[in-house]
């Protein structure tokens, strides 16, 4: 279990001052509460037994002043611990979302390629979620809990050591016993109800994104029976969840009853050797019944264990794994030209049963455009992808300026290197802030000219760079969300480009635009261009066939056109 929660503890250090605060509050507050009941008790007991006779010689205003000390301590003790801890939890969270995102980030895409998107985002903000019981539910209350005891205990023993004792010992044991009873009885409704949820979050998606289809086959009422399933077994577990949290309640509320007799019968045979102990009984039986306070959150604290074991489990499956590639330390030199060099490249993903590419071999000069053409599954994508390091060939070298790729650091290689991806990805954001991901000192008017040099003036004339984006670009189409990509490109100053399908989904007229556009920006770069259209691969330096992830051919256009071969076909197609 240990082994299990140690990574995040680890994290509890950078907010230990605000954690610890967060204790010491609930502490006093809860020892408050007790002097509030205790004093209470105690004076009215006090000033019953007093009568009218005693009213010169019983002091009223000392235990006046206590019970109004005590509560306004209460009050504003309550207040400042809420603060106190619900502040330093969310910044523990905000803390680990960021460091189980940066373990996340060097895994993409082999080491997450297994995961569903939704179950990764449901790992990373769900389960994360989950573990913030870990301080507020677990954590604090043991904490305070032992701590009140004690001071309860040495306090209590200045008037009678047995008495004093005895209700210690009862709320120790208490706060040991009923935390391993709940733990065990809800460690497998906690595991259950984080398996749960996950599904439902991700079937839930798959349902919504997948409507269009499940109409069209049938399948809609089948699918939403098997959702409205997992719903009722996740309601059913939540219902035993909140059955034991009564039990435990009603087991603290139980103990605290019989301790409350135990203690009244125990004080009325006399208190630290007085056979007539008078009001200092009423302070011993309020002191009981007040100080289970401390234990009512430890019981039901446990039950919520497993839960946060199992998604501290989930997320440990994540931040545990090595990235297949590593990047060096320190800073490598980088450069304003990139050449390109591949000899007998081979990579083969897991688990398949035909290479992806096979023997790979081929030279790019400094500032050379070269194509990648092929059908679909040929490899075109895969050797990209090689070219960026997500992933490194199991056998054979890419170099980049005579210098392996394994030799540069990540960022030196990220500024080298500008990619427009299949997938564009938009943030929900303004239209600004997904431009500055590709150059974050660039000014609004440089913005706005390479938004407009890419046919999206459009989107500037309402808000302009303002203008909000949406989750997942949803408020523009699939080609405005390709010419952003486009766009961000123009906008990295890198040496060497890698263009996978850069004008797909864009009409002809705008393809053409798009690639001229492309070709006057990278005249003096390096271009790569994964396609399988012929739209302007004439301008090209060089072509290379793929086929089953071999290049079958390579020329100019001219050149291929001559050999009637596989490029001649595709051209008269």
């Amino acid at each position: 279990m240990v082994k299990t929660l140690l990574p995040f503890l680890a994290l509890y250090r950078r907010h230990w001052f605000l954690l610890s605060l967060g204790i010491v509050l609930a502490i006093i507050t809860i020892l408050s509460s007790i002097s509030l009941l205790t004093i209470s008790g105690w004076f009215l007991a006090g000033s019953a037994l007093a009568g009218l006779a005693g009213i010169l010689t019983f002091n009223y205003m000392l235990p006046a002043a206590g019970v109004r000390g005590s509560a306004i301590v209460r009050t504003a003790g309550r207040y400042a611990e809420r603060v106190v801890s619900h502040d330093a939890t969310f910044r523990v969270l905000a803390h680990l979302r960021v460091f189980t995102f940066k373990k996340l980030l060097p895994l993409s895409p082999g080491g997450i390629a297994r995961f569903r998107q939704s179950e990764l985002l449901n790992r990373l903000v769900a389960d994360v979620e989950t573990l913030d019981h870990l301080y507020l539910r677990l954590i604090s209350p043991l904490i305070s809990a032992i701590v009140v005891i004690v001071v309860v205990t040495f306090g209590l023993s200045l008037l009678d050591l047995s008495l004093a004792l005895t209700l210690g010992g009862i709320m120790l044991f208490l706060a040991f016993a009923l935390p391993a009873i709940f733990y065990r009885a809800g460690k497998p409704i906690g595991a259950d109800l984080t398996a749960l949820r996950s599904d439902y979050r991700g079937q839930l998606t798959s349902w919504l994104q997948g409507q269009a289809e499940l109409v069209i086959f049938g399948a809609l009422p089948a699918f939403r029976a098997k959702l409205d399933d997992i719903e009722k077994r996740w309601l059913f577990r939540q219902k035993q969840q909140a059955s034991l949290a009564g039990s435990s309640q009603s087991l603290i509320i139980f103990s605290s009853g019989l301790t409350f007799t135990l203690i009244l019968w125990l004080a009325a045979n006399g208190i630290g050797g007085d056979s007539h102990p008078g009001a200092l009984i009423a302070l011993f039986v309020f002191v009981s019944l007040a100080a289970f306070e401390a234990l009512g959150p430890v019981a039901g604290a446990f039950q919520h264990l497993g839960h946060v074991m199992a998604s501290a489990k989930r997320v440990n499956q994540l931040i545990e794994q090595r990235p297949e590639v590593t990047f060096p330390e320190g800073k490598t030199t980088g450069s304003l030209q990139a050449s390109l060099s591949l000899e007998n490249v081979n990579f083969s993903y897991d688990n398949q049963p035909f290479p992806a590419l096979n023997g790979i071999g081929l030279h790019i000069s400094a500032g050379e455009h070269i194509a990648l053409l092929g059908r679909t599954g040929c490899g075109k994508s895969t050797l990209l992808q090689l070219l960026t390091r997500a992933w490194d060939p199991q056998q054979g070298i890419i170099k980049l300026n005579n210098i392996p790729l394994p030799d540069y650091d990540e960022t030196t290689l990220r500024e080298m290197t500008v990619v427009v991806s299949q997938r564009v990805h938009i943030f929900s954001s303004t239209l600004r802030d997904n431009m500055l991901l590709a150059a974050p000192d660039a000014s609004d008017s440089q913005l706005e000219e390479v938004l407009t040099k890419v046919g999206l003036s459009v989107l500037l004339e309402q808000d302009g760079l303002n203008a909000w984006i949406g989750d997942g670009g949803r408020q523009i189409s699939g080609g405005e969300q390709r010419r952003i990509g486009v766009a961000r490109a123009l906008l990295h100053k890198a040496p060497l480009i890698l263009l996978d399908e850069p004008t797909e989904g864009l009409d002809a007229d705008t393809e053409g635009q798009i690639l001229r556009l492309l070709k006057q920006h990278c005249q003096h770069k390096t271009v790569v261009l994964v396609t399988h259209r012929l739209t302007g691969l004439e301008r090209m330096n060089r072509i290379y066939v793929m086929d089953a992830g071999r290049i079958i051919e390579q020329g100019t256009h001219q050149e291929l056109l001559s050999l009637q071969g596989q490029y001649f076909r595709f051209h008269q197609r």
